[in-house]
């Protein structure tokens, strides 16, 4: 399938058309995964060099490498992570001051803006360093249809926007309802759901079940419909994608309703996966134990349909809760006991992505800001002989996040997207949340990323001073 492409310019023009307008068929968006052009740089002699910094951050501004250290600072002193996420549950979000302090600090910095013009400018700027930009219209946990509805205007009104969230397009309650139903079916084999539609393995034995502790009732006729509804959003936003020929990745949530959007997710990849295009992406949480399973068990079923199944692997933002409710309910967690154990997890389940890459049954995006597991992924795909040309990998990193390895594969000749939430301020907070939730673990450990920018800039005023 042939791959077009037009500048992030034209991108925004593109973005900003009105939703009943058909995109023009010489005219499609900036994909993240599927470009026959795109930014070049020749291949490292190492996998990854790390040590030439003027090289790495050379297309960062010395303001912006200092706003960059600044904020990644902070964000790893734990008393200022939990002042932050005290502000951002508080009524003091509500004042205007403490609002423009959050955007023009924690916003700003992990996200792309506030409206699809903001974004795709943020996207010609990464673009212009030689990455690109996954834009996710981050709202989720939908509670009704007209929630639903809006914010599926806003997933179209972005047509390069690719990472979807069904809790934005599905009340979340009824989410929950399908995922206890999907959970008692896979218990109880007389069990059946006559709504079901064809799809991939969801669960494997090792998967959590406690959050469905007896038969849950059936789904109403109205709940059914809106179930229906739900699928047809998705559908809706896909369809998009064809047409401007792009593909769609679907973020993974908490365990409570994964089962569900898995479900969403491969019904849908069964009807729009064909050939060798894998326009829809499922996304596997390498810190579940049951993850490498689950992969496994997805993969080899969708390769048995001739299903081109894609698989974005991260390491998962939900730990803390995960662990607060199941230690609540005594019984065990669901997430690995060691982050060695989750690294393990996410490298066995890359290799296995990988060599399904490599023979044509698959494709992955290695969302990830270890360096060791970017730099085992790399050169474990140089000896798979993986063409970048083929768009079977693609490596990822949350924007604000990891530049260094963003930039480090990318000189080593990879394809590096920035994941790129954008969104009202007030209504992207739950993805800022997680964020600074997750960063008290994630950035206290990240100090090679500080200690690069450190260098850089040290760098930058030796020079200037000389």
């Amino acid at each position: 399938m042939a791959n077009r492409f037009v500048s992030p310019k034209k991108l925004l023009q593109t973005s900003l058309r009105p939703l009943n307008s058909a995109a023009p068929s010489s005219v499609t968006a900036v994909s993240p995964l599927n470009l026959d052009k795109k930014p070049t740089t020749p291949f490292s002699n190492s996998i990854i060099n790390l040590d030439d910094t003027k090289s790495l951050f050379s297309s960062h501004s010395t303001t912006k490498l200092l706003r960059s250290a600044i904020n990644l600072h902070a964000a790893a002193v734990k008393p200022a992570v939990d002042l932050g996420m005290w502000v951002m549950n508080s009524k003091l979000m509500d004042t205007g001051l403490l609002r423009g302090v959050i955007r023009h600090t924690f916003f700003e910095h992990f996200c792309a803006g506030e409206n699809p013009a903001e974004a795709c400018r943020k996207v010609g700027e990464i673009w212009d360093s030689g990455l690109r930009g996954m834009l996710n219209y981050a709202l989720e946990h939908a509670g009704d249809n007209e929630s639903c509805d809006r914010n599926l205007d806003g997933f179209l009104r972005t047509v390069s926007c690719v990472v979807v969230k069904v809790t934005a397009i599905c009340p979340i309650g009824l989410l929950k309802r399908v995922s206890d139903l999907l959970r008692w079916e896979y218990k109880n084999e007389s069990f059946q759901l006559q709504w079901k539609l064809d799809t991939l393995p969801i669960f494997s034995d090792s998967s959590p079940f406690y959050h469905t502790p007896r038969k849950p009732d059936p789904l109403t006729p109205e709940e059914e419909q809106n179930l229906y509804l739900g699928h047809q959003r998705l559908q809706n936003i896909c369809e998009k994608c064809l047409e401007a020929n792009i593909s769609m990745v679907i973020d993974a949530e908490d365990t409570s309703v994964q089962p569900s959007i898995d479900y969403f997710t491969y019904s849908t990849a069964i009807r729009y996966n064909k050939d060798d295009n894998s326009i829809v992406y499922g996304t596997i949480q390498s810190y579940l134990k049951d993850a490498r399973e689950r992969l496994h068990l997805a993969s080899s079923a969708a390769e048995k349909m001739g299903v081109p199944m894609g698989f974005k692997l991260v390491r998962g933002a939900y730990m803390s809760s995960e662990r607060k409710l199941a230690a609540s309910l005594g019984v065990e967690s669901p997430i690995h006991d060691t982050i060695d154990q989750t690294h393990a997890s996410f490298n066995d389940c890359a290799f296995f992505m990988l060599d399904k890459a490599a023979n044509g049954s698959g494709a992955v995006v290695l969302a990830t800001h270890n360096f060791e597991s970017g730099t085992k992924a790399a050169a474990k795909a140089r000896e798979l002989g993986i063409e970048k040309e083929k768009q079977k990998l693609q490596f990822a990193q949350l924007y604000g996040m990891a530049d260094a390895l963003s930039f480090g594969l990318r000189n080593a000749g990879f394809q590096v997207s920035k994941y790129m939430p954008f969104g009202p301020v007030e209504l992207v907070m739950p993805y800022l949340l997680r964020r600074a939730e997750e960063n008290k673990g994630l950035l206290s450990t990240s100090t090679l990323d500080r200690q690069l920018l450190r260098k850089e800039l040290k760098r930058r005023l030796k020079a200037a001073i000389v």
